[in-house]
Parts: C-alpha cells; sequence; structure tokens
C-alpha cells in the first residue's frame, strides 16, 4: 500500500482508485478503438447496395445454365469487380413474353429495385406475334416503371429472319421507338455478338453459354455503369 493511498482520505483515494483504473484500463480502450476503426469508417463509406432487377425472359433465367453462370450472377459480378455495391435480382422467366413481364411487373417491384433490366421480345418474336401487342405491352411496362421511379435499361432484340422482311422493320423498330419515348438507355441488341455464333451458345443454337453470357456482361457493363452512376449523385 502506497502513501498516497495510506495518506488519503475517502475523496483522495477514490481519485487515486480512478486513475489506477484509467491506466489500467488505457490498453483496453485503445485496443477497441482501434479494432473499430475500419469498422466504423467502412460503415460510413458503404452506402446501401443498388438492387438491379432483371425483367426478362431464358436469357435473364439463364435457361440450361448453372445459376453462377447465368445473367444475373456474372452481371454482379462484372459490376462488383467494377467497384459498384450491387446486387442483381433474377427476374427472368424462360419462355415469358412481354405480356407475362406485364402480367408479374407489380409483384416484381416488391423487389424495391433501383433499376430495371426490361429484357423481353425475344419469345414473341419467335411466336410470330403481333408487333403492335409488343409495343403495347413493352410502352405499358416502361410507363409503370416511370411512375415506380427507377432507371431503366431497355434490351432490344431484333426479329427472326424468317418471319420476313416487313414483320422484321415493325418489330425492329419497337425498341428505338419505346427509348426515345420514355428516355431510356437502349442496348439495341442484347445478342449483338452472341447471335448465331455456335461457340456462344447452347447446342440449341438459341440460347446462350457461359461464354456467350460473358459477351452479353460485356455489351450491357457500360450502360450499368452509367444507370448505377446516376443512382450514386
Amino acid at each position: 500500500m502506497d502513501a498516497a493511498w495510506a495518506g488519503g482520505n475517502g475523496i483522495q483515494r477514490r481519485r487515486v482508485l480512478r486513475r489506477r483504473l484509467s491506466r489500467a484500463l488505457l490498453p483496453y480502450v485503445l485496443a477497441a478503438a482501434l479494432f473499430n476503426v475500419p469498422l466504423l469508417c467502412g460503415g460510413a463509406a458503404l452506402a446501401a447496395a443498388q438492387r438491379v432487377l432483371l425483367l426478362g425472359d431464358s436469357i435473364s433465367a439463364g435457361y440450361g445454365l448453372p445459376a453462377d453462370e447465368a445473367l444475373p450472377a456474372q452481371l454482379q459480378a462484372a459490376l462488383r469487380k467494377a467497384g459498384y455495391h450491387v446486387d442483381v435480382i433474377n427476374g427472368g422467366v424462360s419462355g415469358d413474353t412481354t405480356a407475362g413481364g406485364l402480367a408479374r411487373l407489380d409483384w416484381m417491384l416488391a423487389e424495391k429495385p433501383d433499376i430495371v433490366v426490361v429484357e423481353l421480345g425475344g419469345n414473341d418474336g419467335l411466336r410470330g406475334l403481333d408487333p403492335k401487342e409488343t409495343y403495347t405491352n413493352l410502352d405499358r411496362i416502361l410507363d409503370r416503371l416511370a411512375q415506380a421511379k427507377v432507371r431503366v435499361l431497355l434490351a432490344g432484340m431484333l426479329a427472326p429472319p424468317n418471319l420476313g422482311a416487313d414483320y422484321g422493320r415493325d418489330f425492329d423498330g419497337i425498341y428505338p421507338a419505346l427509348a426515345k419515348r420514355h428516355h431510356c438507355l437502349l442496348v439495341p441488341f442484347i445478342l449483338d455478338g452472341v447471335a448465331a455464333k455456335a461457340a456462344l451458345n447452347q447446342a440449341d443454337g438459341i440460347h446462350p453459354n457461359a461464354k456467350g453470357v460473358q459477351a452479353i456482361v460485356r455489351l450491357m457493363l457500360p450502360y450499368m455503369e452509367k444507370l448505377l452512376a446516376a443512382g450514386t449523385g
């Protein structure tokens, strides 16, 4: 027992005790502070992930592919590698038409996306549906997305060549016209560089394989980066 403790009164002894406790606990306080610094800095810097919904058909759904090789997973991985804090939601249904996409749109919006990639119309073309119906369905989808105040990327599609020049002209004009009307970004042809290339498609010659999906991701990336940057301002 030292003189400061032995010779002091009650108040002095409490002061001595507080000083000693402070010195004893200092290393632990410093360690806790150092441990929490990166967590606090990271928490302050890390904004909520932007949510990207792929509203589409088999291209978005990843028909014939493992989940980690499908478009949602590959797009998410590429965007995260580029430094974006993003979650990509698979809203693809194989075989879906624009009418099907419109019918389930409100249900999909329950996911609260910040960005929606509208990748529909390929099956309309394969079935030879009236391009006017395809236009109307997509127009209504884009109207609803505008009401929901989400950013949109419209993924364009081209008509199968076997349906004739007139059909092809009417169908192919749908996407540029809608992009202009709704002031949204447009990928002119989502299968650009992939369609009709055996090395990038599955055995059916229609659905992209994993390498084909990689090519689609590269095509989409600059559009997606522009939309994501618009959400960080």
